[in-house]
């Protein structure tokens, strides 16, 4: 068992998925047929004349989205209804036989290449247009479809891929060659990450509300990712049972338990991705989820080993609605108060406990009545390692009061003290001394634990 923790310590993630971890934060762009005919899922019999934005403008888009921080965005270039929001050569379901007559695809790439972010794109592989659904040719559709989106937008850093499988017109269900897509992904854009419930690169959280799990790994077993690269031997348990009934909406993806029992453990982190408001297309009648529940979702997320994509609905005029605009924009605001800049301090690292049990003294550069947050970030290039973790805080007096219990931390971790909604922090009050030193005492990992960076908010 010791040698098969040592095999998961050392599960590392490629260059790429590295990259994708660095934006952290980024836009999901619903648009098409359902935002005039108020759906959220339509059938692909929808009329090309009913879409038309008369004040489409994909820069008004970029703006709202860097003012949240956000570093890129992913296009719904195709939905379920099969519309495309460029004139693909294949389909006459798109936006060449629509009053708008604009290739969307290429005006949002060009805008975010203006904007200084990055570009990706959402293919549905279910289309319940296409009369090639359900049928052996349909692959062939969507991968001269796919070769279409690869080929023709300059630098795309993510493929976003869902497994939804409904019936097409002719009342058939479609076997996916997903291999096959992937293979395209790799030859035209072989720095582009690509998400799918099933790896290789990314997964998906489980959920649509922007819900994290108490402890989301990176390193999980191949039996739920098995498009993505096996990295260890089979774990001590897994002949004396299975795996096959794992799914991403487990609530034990990466944990001890079940990992035991994988055949292998791959690299595949988690995305959360949830909408702005209820829907993911826009509807009139909805408001932007409130500030409080963006915040915290971007805490359990870009702060939980994941990273958030975040729905931007355009409206019927082709803009992100101006109340989603300053929602984004107090969201951005909140964030950069709260974690903009770092409080001066030093960290030093002791051995006492050994290498999988270190404890991390930090000396603040003055004392503190109120510290807010301790961001923790393992040097995840060389694997994910730890299992657990707890924050305490020093005084003068060689008291120490528990702060937080955590359990794995991966590529960053956010660990919130202090809720900016709350008020008053109940660790500090008239009488109680200032906090001169933080210690992080790793209290579990698979092996040598190795931290990239710690930081005081």
């Amino acid at each position: 068992m010791i040698d098969f923790l040592k095999e998961a310590a050392h599960v590392k993630p490629t260059q790429n998925q590295l990259d994708w971890y660095g934006l952290e934060f980024y836009a999901f762009i619903h648009f098409g047929p359902n935002t005039f005919t108020d759906r959220e899922w339509g059938d692909g019999t929808e009329d090309e004349a009913v879409f038309n934005p008369q004040k489409l403008d994909c820069d008004q888009w970029v703006e709202a989205i860097k003012s949240a921080g956000m570093k890129g965005m992913v296009l719904t270039a195709k939905h379920h209804d099969g519309f495309c929001l460029w004139p693909s050569a294949y389909t006459e379901h798109s936006v060449k036989n629509s009053p708008c007559k604009r290739d969307i695809v290429k005006e949002a790439a060009e805008a975010c290449k203006r904007g200084g972010i990055r570009f990706g794109v959402y293919l549905s592989p279910w289309d319940r247009n296409s009369r090639y659904y359900g049928t052996d040719a349909y692959n062939d559709y969507f991968c001269n479809q796919l070769t279409e989106l690869l080929t023709g937008y300059g630098d795309i850093f993510y493929v976003w891929f869902d497994n939804a499988c409904g019936e097409g017109k002719n009342g058939k269900k479609q076997e996916y060659d997903f291999p096959r897509y992937f293979e395209l992904i790799h030859k035209y854009q072989p720095r582009a990450v690509i998400f799918n419930d099933f790896g290789p690169d990314v997964r998906w959280c489980g959920n649509e509300a922007g819900q994290a799990r108490h402890a989301e790994w990176a390193v999980v077993p191949s039996e739920l990712c098995h498009y993505a690269a096996v990295q260890t031997g089979p774990g001590p348990m897994a002949g004396e049972g299975d795996l096959s009934w794992i799914y991403s909406t487990e609530k034990e993806l990466g944990t001890m338990p079940n990992i035991l029992y994988s055949r292998g453990l791959v690299f595949t982190p988690s995305e959360i991705d949830m909408s702005i408001r209820p829907g993911w297309f826009w509807h009139r009648q909805e408001e932007p989820h409130s500030l409080k529940r963006l915040f915290h979702t971007y805490l359990t997320s870009v702060g939980a080993n994941a990273c958030l994509n975040l729905n931007l609905p355009p409206n019927r005029d082709g803009l992100i609605d101006e109340r989603d605009v300053a929602r984004l924009k107090e969201l951005g605001a909140l964030i950069r108060q709260e974690l903009g800049e770092a409080i001066p301090a030093s960290v030093h690292k002791q051995e006492g406990h050994g290498r999988t049990q270190p404890v991390y003294t930090i000396t603040l550069d003055q004392p503190r009545e109120n510290i807010n947050y301790v961001v923790l970030r393992e040097d995840i290039a060389r694997g994910q390692r730890v299992e657990s973790f707890r924050i305490l805080a020093e005084f003068d007096s060689g008291n120490q009061y528990p702060l937080y219990q955590g359990t794995c931390i991966g590529n960053k971790k956010i660990c919130q003290l202090q809720d900016p909604f709350a008020g008053q922090n109940p660790l500090t009050d008239d009488s109680q001394p200032e906090i001169r030193r933080l210690k992080v005492q790793i209290t579990a990992a698979r092996d040598e634990v190795l931290m990239k960076e710690i930081l005081v908010y």
